[in-house]
């Protein structure tokens, strides 16, 4: 039995020809052309911010950066990206105090339109009694902390990924469930004695916490400056047409409460409408999308209007001793005014900004 082996001299020339390689390989990076090549055809095609990442390996190849023209445009180039975006924080300044601007702006040009169309009958009793002035102010603080506490429960809502649960369950289960929440704790707030300030706070709370979630995932789709600005305009539109329902005659708009549930009775028939027609019908979608956002929209406004003159009925009958003062029943009706008008703003914005980016 025999054996043969062969020895490979593989190796060993590409030992002998190491002196030679490594000649070629200085030849290739003295030459900043030859580099530039070599580089884009290693470099993957979808890069970002290729124009720095050249910089950085012409200068490690060539070790002359100061005498290449090109490593000057680059280095220019780098400077003014970065002095950009240093500049950055300035800009976002100036238009955040141009928004603030508009807002003051709409809000100022609302309340002087509307008190001139709505209220050309002021008060006749030399003005807002102070029991009057006193209840209603009571009744904003709720207003306003009850509205707090919604923003607050879905910020946690949305944070602990509750809302993400919420949609990925059955949405009618949802639906159904949260209606029935809403109506339940909504109803047993009204139903305590004023007396009783805990269970009364307490289904309160729980009234704002099935609000919040009902809000919440609509919440999370949105940016935070365009829930800035919706909240900006709803708070401009309530503030208007309130000092408006103040400063009329007494009950002069309290004949409005019949007209203004037929129209949150269509609202709510056309909210429901894609539900039931189906998604060819694109002009019969639209036009009751039209109705559930515009028309939404002036309707709790009008229920806004109505909602404060009530609220100084109550005070005035709350003062002769017919019925107890109770603030909290009547900030009910301005959160669910706040949250229906607030919601619209939200999705008006939005439809404004997918506009923009078509454009």
């Amino acid at each position: 039995m025999s054996f043969t082996f062969t020895i490979r001299q593989g190796p060993a020339r590409l030992a002998s020809r190491a002196p030679q390689l490594a000649k070629s390989f200085a030849k290739t990076t003295n030459s900043p052309s030859a580099a530039i090549r070599a580089f884009h055809q290693s470099t993957p095609k979808n890069t970002f911010f290729t124009s720095r990442t050249v910089s950085v390996v012409v200068r490690t190849a060539n070790g002359k950066p100061g005498n290449n023209n090109l490593l000057a445009r680059l280095a220019g180039a780098a400077r003014g990206y970065q002095s950009q975006s240093y500049a950055t924080p300035q800009a976002d300044r100036g238009q955040l105090l141009r928004k603030l601007m508009v807002g003051g702006a709409i809000f100022g040009g609302t309340l002087v339109a509307i008190n001139v169309i709505f209220n050309r009958e002021t008060r006749e009793d030399g003005g807002m009694p102070p029991f009057e002035r006193s209840y209603l102010n009571k009744t904003f603080m709720h207003t306003g902390l009850g509205v707090g506490i919604i923003g607050l429960t879905a910020y946690q809502m949305i944070q602990s990924g509750f809302v993400y649960r919420i949609m990925v369950t059955n949405p009618w289960v949802v639906a159904i469930g949260g209606l029935a929440l809403s109506f339940a704790t909504m109803i047993g707030t009204r139903s305590i004695d004023p007396d009783n300030y805990v269970p009364k706070y307490a289904l309160w709370t729980a009234f704002n916490a099935t609000q919040a979630a009902f809000i919440a995932p609509l919440l999370s789709f949105a940016p935070t400056a365009l829930i800035a600005r919706a909240g900006l305009y709803t708070v401009a539109m309530m503030g208007a047409i309130s000092f408006v329902g103040a400063t009329a005659k007494q009950e002069k708009y309290l004949y409005i409460g019949g007209p203004l549930l037929a129209g949150a009775a269509i609202v709510a028939v056309s909210g429901f409408a894609p539900l039931i027609i189906p998604a060819t019908a694109i002009r019969t979608l639209a036009f009751t999308e039209s109705i559930w956002l515009y028309g939404g929209l002036a309707l709790f406004g009008g229920f806004t209007l109505y909602d404060v003159q009530k609220i100084l009925h109550r005070a005035r009958l709350a003062e002769r001793g017919v019925i107890k003062p109770d603030p909290v029943n009547e900030s009910i009706s301005l959160e669910l005014d706040f949250l229906n008008i607030f919601v619209r703003m939200i999705q008006i914005l939005m439809m404004q900004n997918n506009r923009n980016r078509k454009k």
